[in-house]
C-alpha cells in the first residue's frame, strides 16, 4: 500500500463517530519521528495540523485551543475541542491511548507506559477532557498496538513495587511463570480508565515486540516510533 495511503488500524468504537478520525498506524506509514511521515498521517485523516509532545513518561496534559499553540513541549497527554487540530502520540512498546466524546466534540490522547500509567496519566486526560465538556460516561478510550502480556518480561521486584504504588488494585496484570514475571500494560491501562468512570475502552491486541509491522524499542532497541493520531472534522 502506498504511503500517500497507509495502513492503519482503527476502533470500532471510536470510527463510529462521524466527527471524529482516527488511526493507529505501524512501520509501513514510515518513522513517526520523520516530517515526511507525519504530513501523510494527517493527510490520510483528512488534514490538520499536527501535536505531537515531547514525551517524558510523566502525567502533564496539554489543552491545545488553538493552531498557533507551540508544536511540541514537555508532556504525554494532549486534549482539544478544536476541529481540524489532530493529537499524537509517538510509541514503540508503550500503550498509545486515543479517547473521544463525539457528543461534546473533544478529544484526547496519552502516552501510556509502565511509568505514566502507573503515575496516572490516563486519569489526567480524562479530567482535561471533563474541563471542555466532556461527560466520563460518553467518553470512548481505545488502546492501541503496545507490548502484551506474553512479551513484557519484568523483574519480581518490579512487579511488587507496582503493585505497592498502584492506585488501584492490579494483580490480575502481572503473572509468574518458570521463575519469569510478566505485565500486562494494556490492561493495566484499560482498568485505569474503568477506575476513572470509562467503561467504554477496546484494547487493539496488537504486540508490538512480537508483530514485526510495529516498531519496538525492546526488540530494536533504537528502532523508530510509530504514530497513533485523532481528529476533530
Amino acid at each position: 500500500m502506498s504511503i500517500t495511503n497507509p495502513p492503519k488500524l482503527i476502533s470500532a468504537r471510536l470510527g463510529a463517530y462521524k466527527n471524529i478520525r482516527h488511526g493507529f498506524y505501524g512501520r509501513a506509514a514510515g518513522d513517526a519521528r520523520a516530517a515526511a511521515t507525519c504530513a501523510h498521517i494527517i493527510n490520510d485523516l483528512g488534514g490538520g495540523k499536527l501535536f505531537v509532545n515531547q514525551q517524558n513518561h510523566g502525567v502533564s496534559v496539554r489543552v491545545i485551543k488553538t493552531a498557533a499553540a507551540d508544536e511540541k513541549r514537555r508532556a504525554d497527554g494532549l486534549v482539544t475541542a478544536v476541529p481540524g487540530i489532530a493529537l499524537g502520540v509517538l510509541s514503540a512498546d508503550c500503550a498509545p491511548v486515543l479517547l473521544a466524546d463525539g457528543e461534546a466534540a473533544v478529544i484526547g490522547a496519552a502516552h501510556a507506559g509502565w511509568r505514566g500509567a502507573l503515575a496516572g496519566i490516563t486519569d489526567a486526560v480524562i479530567a482535561r477532557m471533563l474541563d471542555l465538556g466532556a461527560r466520563r460516561t460518553r467518553i470512548i478510550a481505545a488502546i492501541g498496538p503496545a507490548i502484551q502480556f506474553n512479551s513484557y518480561r519484568v523483574g519480581a521486584e518490579f512487579s511488587y513495587e507496582f503493585q505497592r504504588r498502584s492506585a488501584i488494585p492490579c494483580a490480575e496484570c502481572f503473572r509468574a511463570a518458570d521463575g519469569v514475571n510478566y505485565f500486562d500494560l494494556p490492561k493495566y491501562a484499560r482498568l485505569r480508565l474503568r477506575a476513572a468512570g470509562v467503561t467504554a475502552a477496546d484494547i487493539l491486541a496488537v504486540d508490538t515486540f512480537v508483530d514485526a509491522g510495529y516498531f519496538s524499542h525492546r526488540r530494536d532497541a533504537c528502532g523508530g516510533r510509530q504514530l497513533s493520531a485523532i481528529v476533530l472534522r
